[in-house]
Protein backbone atom coordinates (compact mmCIF):
# COMPACT_ATOMS: atom_id res chain seq x y z
CA UNK A 1 0.00 0.00 0.00
CA UNK A 2 2.78 2.70 0.98
CA UNK A 3 4.47 1.13 -2.13
CA UNK A 4 1.27 2.14 -4.34
CA UNK A 5 1.05 5.29 -2.26
CA UNK A 6 4.28 6.89 -3.44
CA UNK A 7 3.23 5.57 -7.10
CA UNK A 8 -0.03 7.32 -6.93
CA UNK A 9 0.67 11.62 -6.48
CA UNK A 10 -1.89 13.69 -6.97
CA UNK A 11 -1.16 16.35 -9.51
CA UNK A 12 -2.87 19.60 -7.93
CA UNK A 13 -0.82 19.04 -3.88
CA UNK A 14 2.18 16.89 -4.85
CA UNK A 15 0.49 14.38 -1.95
CA UNK A 16 -0.51 11.05 -2.24
CA UNK A 17 -3.43 9.22 -2.53
CA UNK A 18 -4.95 6.40 -0.23
CA UNK A 19 -6.16 4.02 -3.65
CA UNK A 20 -9.69 5.22 -2.52
CA UNK A 21 -11.90 6.92 -5.07
CA UNK A 22 -15.57 8.34 -5.61
CA UNK A 23 -16.57 9.10 -9.13
CA UNK A 24 -13.27 10.31 -10.02
CA UNK A 25 -12.09 11.99 -6.99
CA UNK A 26 -9.45 10.40 -5.36
CA UNK A 27 -8.67 10.70 -1.04
CA UNK A 28 -5.58 12.31 -0.59
CA UNK A 29 -3.62 10.32 2.23
CA UNK A 30 -2.91 13.83 4.83
CA UNK A 31 -2.21 12.60 7.96
CA UNK A 32 -3.89 14.64 11.09
CA UNK A 33 -2.38 17.18 12.95
CA UNK A 34 0.13 15.73 15.51
CA UNK A 35 -1.85 18.23 17.98
CA UNK A 36 -5.37 17.03 17.01
CA UNK A 37 -4.31 13.72 18.18
CA UNK A 38 -2.57 14.23 21.28
CA UNK A 39 -5.94 16.71 22.23
CA UNK A 40 -8.11 13.53 21.23
CA UNK A 41 -6.22 11.03 22.71
CA UNK A 42 -5.67 13.50 26.24
CA UNK A 43 -9.55 13.55 26.10
CA UNK A 44 -9.88 10.19 26.14
CA UNK A 45 -7.48 9.47 29.18
CA UNK A 46 -9.75 12.38 30.45
CA UNK A 47 -13.11 10.58 30.18
CA UNK A 48 -11.53 7.40 31.29
CA UNK A 49 -10.24 9.26 34.56
CA UNK A 50 -13.36 10.77 35.23
CA UNK A 51 -15.18 7.38 35.12
CA UNK A 52 -13.21 6.31 37.72
CA UNK A 53 -13.23 9.04 40.13
CA UNK A 54 -16.79 10.81 40.08
CA UNK A 55 -20.08 9.16 39.54
CA UNK A 56 -20.65 8.35 36.20
CA UNK A 57 -22.03 4.81 34.75
CA UNK A 58 -25.91 3.72 35.84
CA UNK A 59 -26.74 0.49 37.31
CA UNK A 60 -30.06 -1.77 37.85
CA UNK A 61 -30.33 -0.07 41.09
CA UNK A 62 -28.11 3.08 41.35
CA UNK A 63 -24.95 4.13 40.14
CA UNK A 64 -21.09 3.84 40.36
CA UNK A 65 -20.05 6.06 43.25
CA UNK A 66 -16.26 6.86 41.85
CA UNK A 67 -13.44 6.68 44.11
CA UNK A 68 -13.53 9.97 45.40
CA UNK A 69 -17.13 9.46 46.64
CA UNK A 70 -18.75 12.97 45.46
CA UNK A 71 -22.82 13.22 45.27
CA UNK A 72 -23.80 16.27 43.80
CA UNK A 73 -26.82 16.40 46.20
CA UNK A 74 -24.39 16.35 49.04
CA UNK A 75 -22.91 18.80 47.33
CA UNK A 76 -25.87 21.31 46.81
CA UNK A 77 -26.94 20.32 50.16
CA UNK A 78 -23.51 21.71 51.90
CA UNK A 79 -24.24 24.98 49.60
CA UNK A 80 -27.81 25.34 51.05
CA UNK A 81 -26.16 25.03 54.56
CA UNK A 82 -23.58 27.39 54.30
CA UNK A 83 -25.88 30.29 52.85
CA UNK A 84 -28.55 29.40 55.25
CA UNK A 85 -25.59 30.22 57.63
CA UNK A 86 -24.63 33.95 56.02
CA UNK A 87 -28.54 34.44 56.55
CA UNK A 88 -29.12 33.50 59.44
CA UNK A 89 -28.80 36.64 61.24
CA UNK A 90 -31.03 38.46 59.27
CA UNK A 91 -33.34 35.24 58.83
CA UNK A 92 -34.12 34.97 62.80
CA UNK A 93 -34.40 38.77 62.99
CA UNK A 94 -36.86 38.57 59.98
CA UNK A 95 -38.53 35.76 62.24
CA UNK A 96 -39.05 37.32 65.36
CA UNK A 97 -40.31 40.96 64.19
CA UNK A 98 -43.86 42.36 63.26
CA UNK A 99 -44.37 42.90 59.53
CA UNK A 100 -44.81 46.89 60.62
CA UNK A 101 -41.59 46.11 62.15
CA UNK A 102 -39.85 44.92 59.26
CA UNK A 103 -40.71 47.93 56.71
CA UNK A 104 -39.51 49.97 59.64
CA UNK A 105 -36.18 48.91 59.83
CA UNK A 106 -34.08 49.80 56.54
CA UNK A 107 -32.07 46.87 56.51
CA UNK A 108 -34.79 44.31 57.36
CA UNK A 109 -37.08 45.60 54.75
CA UNK A 110 -33.81 45.05 52.19
CA UNK A 111 -33.25 42.13 53.39
CA UNK A 112 -36.90 41.03 53.27
CA UNK A 113 -37.81 42.58 49.54
CA UNK A 114 -34.49 40.62 48.41
CA UNK A 115 -35.78 37.35 49.52
CA UNK A 116 -39.46 38.29 48.58
CA UNK A 117 -38.28 38.97 45.19
CA UNK A 118 -36.77 35.73 44.72
CA UNK A 119 -39.41 33.88 46.47
CA UNK A 120 -42.02 35.87 44.11
CA UNK A 121 -40.26 35.18 41.04
CA UNK A 122 -40.15 31.29 42.12
CA UNK A 123 -43.90 30.88 43.22
CA UNK A 124 -45.93 33.55 42.46
CA UNK A 125 -45.11 35.15 38.92
CA UNK A 126 -46.14 32.01 36.88
CA UNK A 127 -49.60 33.73 37.50
CA UNK A 128 -48.96 37.56 38.72
CA UNK A 129 -45.97 37.61 36.02
CA UNK A 130 -42.41 38.52 36.84
CA UNK A 131 -43.24 42.04 37.54
CA UNK A 132 -46.42 41.17 39.44
CA UNK A 133 -48.90 43.39 36.73
CA UNK A 134 -51.03 40.15 36.48
CA UNK A 135 -53.10 39.23 33.60
CA UNK A 136 -56.60 38.78 32.52
CA UNK A 137 -57.68 36.63 35.78
CA UNK A 138 -54.57 37.17 38.21
CA UNK A 139 -54.59 40.53 40.04
CA UNK A 140 -51.96 43.27 39.14
CA UNK A 141 -50.11 43.62 42.23
CA UNK A 142 -48.65 46.83 41.95
CA UNK A 143 -52.19 48.56 42.28
CA UNK A 144 -54.05 49.96 44.83
CA UNK A 145 -57.27 47.81 43.35
CA UNK A 146 -57.55 44.50 46.28
CA UNK A 147 -60.25 42.00 46.40
CA UNK A 148 -58.62 40.93 50.10
CA UNK A 149 -57.14 44.06 51.40
CA UNK A 150 -54.19 45.49 51.13
CA UNK A 151 -53.17 46.03 54.48
CA UNK A 152 -50.26 44.22 55.80
CA UNK A 153 -51.96 41.74 57.24
CA UNK A 154 -54.33 40.98 54.80
CA UNK A 155 -51.73 40.48 52.21
CA UNK A 156 -50.24 37.78 55.06
CA UNK A 157 -53.54 36.30 54.99
CA UNK A 158 -54.01 35.66 51.60
CA UNK A 159 -50.64 34.27 50.91
CA UNK A 160 -50.43 32.01 54.06
CA UNK A 161 -54.46 30.55 53.04
CA UNK A 162 -55.32 31.44 49.64
CA UNK A 163 -58.65 32.04 48.41
CA UNK A 164 -61.01 29.11 47.54
CA UNK A 165 -57.65 26.83 48.39
CA UNK A 166 -58.32 23.54 50.77
CA UNK A 167 -56.67 25.18 53.87
CA UNK A 168 -60.02 25.54 55.88
CA UNK A 169 -59.08 29.66 56.93
CA UNK A 170 -58.85 30.37 53.12
CA UNK A 171 -60.90 33.09 51.31
CA UNK A 172 -64.30 32.38 50.65
CA UNK A 173 -66.80 33.90 48.36
CA UNK A 174 -68.05 33.48 44.45
CA UNK A 175 -69.87 35.50 41.84
CA UNK A 176 -73.18 34.07 41.64
CA UNK A 177 -73.80 32.47 37.51
CA UNK A 178 -76.86 34.32 37.24
CA UNK A 179 -77.84 32.88 34.37
CA UNK A 180 -76.41 29.78 34.49
CA UNK A 181 -78.09 29.37 37.33
CA UNK A 182 -81.64 30.82 36.08
CA UNK A 183 -81.36 33.73 38.91
CA UNK A 184 -82.01 36.30 35.94
CA UNK A 185 -83.17 36.35 32.85
CA UNK A 186 -80.67 37.39 29.91
CA UNK A 187 -82.77 40.34 29.40
CA UNK A 188 -81.79 41.84 32.61
CA UNK A 189 -78.51 40.30 32.41
CA UNK A 190 -77.77 42.93 29.61
CA UNK A 191 -79.40 45.93 31.36
CA UNK A 192 -77.48 45.05 34.60
CA UNK A 193 -73.90 45.19 32.40
CA UNK A 194 -74.49 48.19 30.71
CA UNK A 195 -75.50 49.73 34.40
CA UNK A 196 -71.75 48.40 35.58
CA UNK A 197 -70.01 50.02 32.91
CA UNK A 198 -71.93 52.98 33.02
CA UNK A 199 -70.91 53.04 36.62
CA UNK A 200 -67.27 52.48 35.89
CA UNK A 201 -67.41 55.68 33.49
CA UNK A 202 -67.42 53.35 30.17
CA UNK A 203 -69.73 54.33 27.47
CA UNK A 204 -73.20 51.93 27.42
CA UNK A 205 -74.61 50.72 24.32
CA UNK A 206 -76.87 52.42 22.69
CA UNK A 207 -80.37 51.63 23.97
CA UNK A 208 -79.26 50.21 27.22
CA UNK A 209 -81.54 50.43 29.94
CA UNK A 210 -79.53 51.85 32.71
CA UNK A 211 -82.85 52.30 34.94
CA UNK A 212 -83.37 48.38 34.41
CA UNK A 213 -80.19 47.88 34.74
CA UNK A 214 -79.97 49.56 37.97
CA UNK A 215 -83.09 48.19 39.55
CA UNK A 216 -81.46 44.78 38.88
CA UNK A 217 -78.06 45.68 40.29
CA UNK A 218 -79.76 47.03 43.60
CA UNK A 219 -81.80 43.66 43.83
CA UNK A 220 -79.13 41.27 43.28
CA UNK A 221 -75.34 42.71 43.43
CA UNK A 222 -75.21 45.33 45.65
CA UNK A 223 -75.27 43.14 48.69
CA UNK A 224 -71.91 42.36 47.42
CA UNK A 225 -70.34 44.99 45.49
CA UNK A 226 -72.30 47.38 47.32
CA UNK A 227 -74.90 50.45 46.52
CA UNK A 228 -72.61 52.58 44.64
CA UNK A 229 -70.28 48.93 43.18
CA UNK A 230 -66.92 50.02 45.13
CA UNK A 231 -67.06 46.48 46.58
CA UNK A 232 -66.02 45.12 49.37
CA UNK A 233 -62.97 43.20 50.76
CA UNK A 234 -64.09 41.13 52.72
CA UNK A 235 -66.16 39.10 50.56
CA UNK A 236 -63.37 39.51 47.96
CA UNK A 237 -65.97 41.62 45.91
CA UNK A 238 -63.91 43.80 43.84
CA UNK A 239 -64.37 47.66 42.92
CA UNK A 240 -66.97 48.20 39.92
CA UNK A 241 -66.71 51.61 39.89
CA UNK A 242 -63.05 51.92 38.67
CA UNK A 243 -61.03 51.41 35.06
CA UNK A 244 -59.80 48.67 36.45
CA UNK A 245 -61.08 44.87 35.89
CA UNK A 246 -59.58 41.23 36.43
CA UNK A 247 -61.35 39.78 33.51
CA UNK A 248 -62.11 42.56 31.03
CA UNK A 249 -64.64 45.73 31.16
CA UNK A 250 -66.08 44.99 27.87
CA UNK A 251 -69.68 43.99 27.19
CA UNK A 252 -69.27 40.77 26.31
CA UNK A 253 -67.12 39.89 28.84
CA UNK A 254 -69.33 41.45 31.95
CA UNK A 255 -72.43 39.57 30.21
CA UNK A 256 -70.45 36.40 30.57
CA UNK A 257 -68.98 36.78 34.15
CA UNK A 258 -72.69 38.21 35.06
CA UNK A 259 -73.88 34.57 33.36
CA UNK A 260 -71.69 32.26 34.48
CA UNK A 261 -70.07 33.61 37.65
CA UNK A 262 -66.31 33.55 38.69
CA UNK A 263 -64.13 31.58 41.06
CA UNK A 264 -60.44 32.41 40.95
CA UNK A 265 -58.34 29.98 43.02
CA UNK A 266 -55.16 31.61 44.93
CA UNK A 267 -53.08 28.49 46.54
CA UNK A 268 -52.13 28.58 49.86
CA UNK A 269 -48.90 29.20 50.85
CA UNK A 270 -48.60 28.17 54.36
CA UNK A 271 -46.73 25.10 54.87
CA UNK A 272 -45.02 24.90 51.26
CA UNK A 273 -43.36 27.88 52.46
CA UNK A 274 -41.32 28.50 55.90
CA UNK A 275 -42.81 31.51 58.07
CA UNK A 276 -39.46 34.01 57.09
CA UNK A 277 -40.30 33.51 53.57
CA UNK A 278 -43.99 34.22 54.17
CA UNK A 279 -43.31 37.65 55.90
CA UNK A 280 -40.71 38.44 53.01
CA UNK A 281 -43.20 38.08 50.05
CA UNK A 282 -45.98 40.05 52.43
CA UNK A 283 -43.12 42.57 53.20
CA UNK A 284 -42.69 42.54 48.90
CA UNK A 285 -45.97 42.70 47.69
CA UNK A 286 -47.10 45.34 49.92
CA UNK A 287 -44.32 47.25 48.89
CA UNK A 288 -44.45 47.33 44.97
CA UNK A 289 -46.48 50.37 44.93
CA UNK A 290 -50.12 49.04 45.82
CA UNK A 291 -50.13 48.20 49.27
CA UNK A 292 -52.14 50.13 51.40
Amino acid sequence: MADMHRQNIDAVTGVSTTGHEWDGIRELNNPLPRWWLWTFYACIAWAVLYWVLFPAWPLVTGYTYGLLGWKSREAIQADLAQLRAQRAVFADKLAAASLPEIEQNPELLAFARAQGRAAFGDNCAPCHGAGAAGTKGYPNLNDDDWLWGGTLDQIHATIQHGARSADPDAHAGDMPAFGRDGMLPRPDIVAAADYVRHIAGLAPAPGADLAKGGEVFDANCAACHGAEGKGNSELGAPNLADPIWLYGSDRATIIQTISNGRAGLMPAWKGRLDDGTLKALTVYVHTLGGGL
